[in-house]
């Protein structure tokens, strides 16, 4: 499972302090439980919008703690505006924490092919994703056909070049069978990353056959804020984030 705390944008330096010692809390009760668990933090959550300094510093002091309690750390990625400083800081804090992070990629981006290109060989998980945010043409897919045809892309490349931290995040049954092939093809050890609530059934029915599953559950009291952002980037979103805040 992965657990994660509502709350994005903050312009307030106590208000991402208060999320970054929520989820070192988070990350010391996982391991004391001994939970199948992990975190995900979007940057905007811990500091982004106010200095790309403070995100930074906010983000290696979560994995840091993460990389000593043998834990993990998803980081999310928000809209191409963050990209260039949430792929960095990735590819330096997994350098310093070998596989205790993983970071998210979004196809529907024009650059991904060569951000992917870019970090194949970082120490840390890869989540690729369609993406949710409405971008401009001028650097995105913006056409659903062209994201998919991008998407399978994507996945090809992952399992072309990764034997394992392959992560697919997506509920979609045709990409999910393209990476049960592509696995069983190059022997890539990889997940399959869905909502809380949604396909749960396909879900069990995975997971029963050796697929490892991860669910995503967003948690908190943060919910109308979240349900509101996720229909102002897409109006398709409104399904996935309705269910997410019905079921959890």
């Amino acid at each position: 499972m992965i657990l994660n705390l509502l709350g994005e944008h903050y312009d307030i330096t106590g208000e991402a302090k208060e999320d970054v010692d929520t989820y070192l809390e988070l990350i010391t009760q996982i391991t004391a439980e001994n939970l199948d668990a992990s975190v995900s933090v979007k940057p905007s959550q811990i500091g982004l919008d106010i200095s790309d300094e403070l995100f930074v510093e906010n983000y290696q002091k979560i994995v840091a703690h993460a990389y000593e309690h043998d834990a993990f750390v998803w980081c999310d990625m928000e809209d191409a505006t963050t990209t260039d400083i949430t792929i960095q800081a990735f590819c330096e804090t997994a350098k310093a924490h070998p596989w205790t992070v993983g970071q998210c990629f979004q196809s529907n981006l024009k650059r991904t092919a060569d951000d992917l290109a870019d970090v194949i060989d970082v120490p840390g998980k890869i989540r690729i994703v369609k993406g949710a945010y409405n971008e401009s043409s001028t650097i995105a897919y913006t056409d659903k056909s062209a994201v998919n045809d991008a998407y399978r892309r994507d996945i090809e490349y992952l399992f072309s070049n990764r034997s394992h931290g392959v992560a697919i995040g997506s509920h979609d049954p045709e990409m999910i069978a393209l990476a049960q092939s592509l696995a069983s093809e190059h022997e890539t050890e990889y997940e399959i990353q869905m909502l809380m609530g949604v396909r749960e059934s396909a879900q069990l029915e995975m997971a029963q056959d050796g697929v490892t599953i991860s669910q995503y559950a967003p948690y908190g009291d943060k919910w109308f804020s979240y349900f509101y952002r996720r229909v102002r980037e897409r109006k398709e979103n409104a399904l996935f984030a309705l269910r997410a805040i019905v079921r959890s």
